[in-house]
């Protein structure tokens, strides 16, 4: 019987009668990413308490004026849950910038099932640089420090 590989790039599983989420991406063989996060229970949308803002997908390094890989911002409960009723405004912005450098792209983002995806954010300056996400009524977040190069060319 000959060797069978299964490819999974994403798969989002929900069981509605337990409210359970399963994010998985990545492959069974080969180069993946491997799980991705895990949300479960309550969805913490029905306390009124104020989000807990989380770096979902944390920014990567990238060349100066080019677009970054996607950032991903996550409204959770107070447990860590993924808050999925959560269609807040979140914005992001600069922190740690001692170049004056301008981020560029759509820095206020509606949450969709408490994430908020930034695919076209970009930095016009060489450095070391940090984002700030913040919502109404939540702390702000600072994400992991991460590098802009000085685009060289061809």
């Amino acid at each position: 019987m000959g060797s069978r590989t299964m490819h999974m790039r994403t798969l989002r599983y929900m069981l509605l009668r337990s409210a359970i989420t399963l994010v998985i991406s990545g492959c069974f063989e080969g180069a993946g990413s491997g799980l991705i996060g895990i949300t479960g229970g309550g969805g913490g949308g029905s306390s009124g308490a104020p989000p807990v803002l989380g770096f979902f997908v944390q920014p990567g390094t990238a060349d100066e004026g080019q677009t970054m890989a996607p950032v991903e911002v996550v409204a959770t409960d107070s447990l860590g849950t993924t808050d999925s009723t959560f269609t807040g405004a979140i914005t992001i912005s600069l922190t740690s910038n001692s170049t004056g450098a301008a981020l560029s792209g759509t820095a206020t983002q509606r949450a969709s099932a408490g994430v908020a995806t930034f695919n076209n954010l970009s930095v016009d300056k060489a450095g070391t640089y940090r984002l700030q996400a913040t919502t109404s009524g939540a702390s702000a977040v600072t994400s992991n420090q991460f590098t802009i190069t000085t685009a060289t060319g061809p």
